[in-house]
């Protein structure tokens, strides 16, 4: 009777003023209103089928916070720190998929540059092999695309580029930005894959601009760019 009436009266009197008054524990109270295991573990269960459900019909793209929110939306009240752990227990966790997306297109009809550099990766002196290669992250907008231009002497890079798109003008502004941090002599050697890119008009224009040679690696062979691929 008396856990009763602290159970009636829990929201206007303080738990710990009403078991001090009446002669019980806080803690008897609590194991009271505890359900028993069996329905404590079926309560899980649902618990985990409604998660698992919500997760597959999003295709395991919601972490803890949307997931309550669904179970909110399905009638269950559940507190976040619950729902985290069932999802970190039962690994039904957010699942990102890196899908394989090909940043080289070789097969066009622009003129390939001689490979200059035959995988000679160790340059005596800054700005005389510059390498580029592009990469591509998934972020929540979707893909991003990354250029970077790497300083072979130096292992540095010199020049990035980020975009929603694959375009020879990612290039251009890592290439320019690369440019502006260096000022190249004339001579200096730019070598990437044979990607419609680094081929285009647009982007030679900016090599003879700054008297750049152009180089590219053999078709289908990774480690004539190996050292610029690194850096991803």
């Amino acid at each position: 009777m008396k856990f009763q009436f602290m159970e009636r009266n829990r929201r206007s009197h303080r738990v710990e003023w009403m078991a001090k008054v009446l002669g019980v524990s806080r803690s008897g109270y609590y194991a009271w209103r505890r359900p028993p295991a069996c329905e404590r573990a079926r309560d899980e269960q649902q618990l985990v089928r409604e998660i698992t459900t919500i997760q597959e019909q999003v295709k395991y793209r919601y972490g803890s916070p949307r997931v309550r929110e669904g179970l909110k939306r399905r009638g269950f009240g559940v507190g976040k720190n619950r729902v985290a752990r069932l999802m970190r227990e039962y690994r039904l966790g957010r699942r990102l998929k890196k899908r394989y997306r090909s940043t080289t297109d070789s097969k066009h009809g622009h003129a390939v540059a001689e490979n200059l550099v035959q995988r000679e990766f160790d340059v005596a002196a800054a700005n005389r092999i510059w390498a580029s290669d592009l990469s591509y992250v998934a972020t929540a907008e979707g893909w991003m695309y990354v250029c970077v231009v790497l300083d072979l002497y130096s292992r540095k890079i010199i020049g990035w580029a980020m975009g929603n798109r694959m375009r020879a003008n990612l290039m251009i502004q890592a290439l320019l930005m690369a440019c502006v941090h260096r000022n190249p002599p004339a001579g200096l050697i730019f070598h990437s894959d044979r990607g419609s890119q680094y081929c285009s008009a647009a982007f030679r224009t900016y090599l003879r601009l700054y008297r750049i040679r152009q180089s590219m690696s053999r078709a289908g062979d990774p480690w004539d760019t190996a050292m610029s691929g690194i850096v991803f």
